[in-house]
C-alpha cells in the first residue's frame, strides 16, 4: 500500500497532478473536494457541521482504504503550516496508513500566485469542484485564505523520509506526475 499526499496552496494543481499521477501509476485519486463538495450546499450555513462531516467521511474512507490491500491512494490537501491542527491531522493520516504497512510519500507543489489565480478558473477545476464554480466567490476565498495562512513550507521545515517539492509553474501535470513517479519509484 502506498499513500501519496499532494499538498500546496489554492489552485496549485494538486488535483490535476493527482489525476495525471493516477493515470501513470494506477494509484487511486482521493482529492480533498470529493468530501468537501458532498456537504457544502446542504450545510452552507453550518460550518461546524460541514467540517465535522467532511472529517468523518475522510476518516472512514482512509480506514477502509488503508485496510483494503489496494495498491494505493493519492490524497490532496491544502496544508496550513502555521496551524498545528493540520500537522496533527496529516500525522494521524500517515499513522493510520502505516499501521497497515503503507509507505507514505509527501509531495509539495508550489507555483506563482498570479498563475494560480488563473488556474483557479480552469475547466478541469470547475468540472471536478462544484464549490469553485462561482469564480468570484472562489477567488475571494482564495485571496482571503492566502492572507490568513502560510500554505507552503519553509526550507527544511518538512522532515519526512519521502518528501519532494516541485515548482510546477512551467510544468504540465503529466511532467510533474512523472517527476513524482520517478522520485518515489511508483
Amino acid at each position: 500500500m502506498k499513500l501519496v499526499v499532494i499538498f500546496g496552496p489554492h489552485a496549485v494543481g494538486k488535483m490535476t497532478v493527482g489525476q495525471a499521477l493516477a493515470a501513470q501509476t494506477g494509484l487511486r485519486l482521493f482529492h480533498n473536494h470529493m468530501t468537501i463538495d458532498v456537504v457544502s450546499d446542504l450545510f452552507e450555513n453550518m460550518p461546524g457541521e460541514r467540517s465535522r462531516l467532511t472529517q468523518l467521511f475522510r476518516e472512514e474512507i482512509f480506514k477502509a482504504y488503508a485496510a483494503s490491500g489496494e495498491y494505493g491512494m493519492i490524497f490532496t490537501f491544502m496544508w496550513a503550516f502555521d496551524q498545528q491542527s493540520d500537522w496533527d491531522y496529516l500525522q494521524h493520516v500517515e499513522e493510520l496508513f502505516k499501521r497497515h504497512g503503507a509507505e507514505v510519500y509527501y509531495v509539495e507543489l508550489c507555483a506563482d500566485y498570479d498563475l494560480r489565480i488563473e488556474r483557479n478558473k480552469t475547466e478541469n477545476r470547475l468540472l471536478h469542484k462544484p464549490t469553485k464554480r462561482d469564480v468570484v466567490k472562489s477567488e475571494a476565498l482564495f485571496r482571503r485564505l492566502e492572507e490568513k495562512y502560510r500554505l507552503n513550507s519553509l526550507p527544511g521545515e518538512i522532515n519526512k523520509e519521502h518528501y519532494l517539492r516541485i515548482d510546477n509553474s512551467a510544468l504540465s501535470p503529466e511532467e510533474a506526475a512523472a517527476r513524482i513517479r520517478e522520485a518515489f519509484g511508483l
